[in-house]
């Protein structure tokens, strides 16, 4: 894992693989990554989710609680320089089931972001943990 985590080739949006948030958590402090967690268990629409990214990261004031601002913190994190970062965000199943636009949208930034921080060879990578039967299709890191 902790070879993986500092390859930006291979960064973007997972689900957690099955050794879990332990193992994740642990090699990210290894690798010098900051990891962030969020919970979406109160999310059942975007803009809620966007509240709990803000919340859960420490945006500054700014933050418009919008798509394009989360796109703009996510892709300047200078209150928060490291060597990378993870981004760890449970209970996602209810935006899905309740806002499947928005939950795509959010993806595009997270995928957006992460291509951002490829491009200056840092790693940014988002993991949804998820339970094994929700969003199947959603890839995971073996």
């Amino acid at each position: 894992m902790l070879n993986v985590l500092v390859d930006c080739r291979r960064a973007g949006v997972y689900r957690l693989p099955p050794c879990g948030r332990t193992v994740l958590l642990e090699a990210a402090e290894a690798t010098g990554l900051t990891c962030f967690q969020v919970s979406f268990a109160d999310a059942d629409r975007i803009g809620r989710a966007l509240g709990e990214l803000g919340q859960a990261l420490g945006f500054p004031e700014w933050y418009g609680q919008n798509l394009d601002a989360l796109k703009d913190c996510l892709t300047d994190l200078s209150w928060c320089q490291a060597a990378g970062y993870v981004l760890i965000i449970a209970r996602a199943e209810i935006l899905y089931a309740e806002d499947k636009v928005g939950f795509q949208a959010l993806n595009e930034v997270f995928a957006e972001a992460v291509a951002e921080w490829r491009s200056q060879a840092c790693p940014m990578w988002v993991f949804y943990d998820l339970p094994a039967d929700v969003l199947a299709t959603l890839a995971t890191l073996g």
